[in-house]
């Protein structure tokens, strides 16, 4: 007597299963993990580098010569990439968030660009000897790195960029009395302020 043999033998079944069962829970990781926003980015350390600017822009409008001046807002720049990256370190592992994978790895890749095209036009200027322009180029490409890198954290991010932008184009149609106050405002106060709003709204 002839028997019905089943069309896929029954062994492989439980498999396929398994197998797909592991590639639905990897596309379900991934898709969470470009959803989710980096929320790591430390409030009271962009405070602490909106204080450090407000130093800053006073020191540096005591200088004597535009040398020292650049030079007083080069440190700046250094000591405040410092602060963020040492308080954002502290907040990401204290909330158990790595730095550099999903959204994190995003926000550091979208954010240097920027950062890095405004270090060669620095560089570029100062040559030139046209230091007018430096506020708003400084102003303009790291707001234009906050907003691109911000579209992976927490919505204020990229609005501290934008707003970071209209003081860079303003700072491109100052005069050069503008400049310290116009530094102070974006790098200073726009720190502070949306610093403040991180801190309170997403844990520090």
């Amino acid at each position: 007597m002839a028997t019905i043999r089943p069309i896929r033998p029954e062994s492989d079944e439980p498999t396929a299963l398994h197998v797909r069962a592991l590639d639905d829970l990897r596309f379900i990781r991934e898709t969470m993990e470009r959803s989710a926003a980096f929320t790591a980015i430390s409030g009271v350390g962009e405070v602490v580098v909106g204080i450090s600017a407000l130093i800053a822009a006073v020191v540096a409008a005591l200088q004597p010569t535009d040398t020292r001046w650049i030079v007083v807002w080069l440190v700046e720049a250094l000591v405040a990439l410092a602060i963020g990256a040492i308080t954002t370190g502290r907040k990401a592992r204290r909330a158990g968030v790595p730095l550099f994978s999903g959204p994190g790895r995003r926000l550091a890749f979208s954010l240097t660009p920027p950062l890095i095209a405004g270090a060669l036009l620095t560089g570029v200027l100062i040559r030139s000897d046209d230091l007018s322009l430096l506020p708003g180029v400084w102003l303009l490409l790291y707001g234009t790195g906050v907003v691109t890198g911000g579209a992976f954290s927490v919505k204020i991010v990229p609005v501290t960029g934008l707003c970071c932008m209209g003081l860079g184009a303003i700072a491109l149609l100052s005069p050069n009395s503008w400049a310290d106050p116009l530094l102070a405002a974006g790098f200073g106060g726009l720190h502070i302020l949306f610093g403040t709003v991180i801190a309170r709204r997403h844990g520090g």
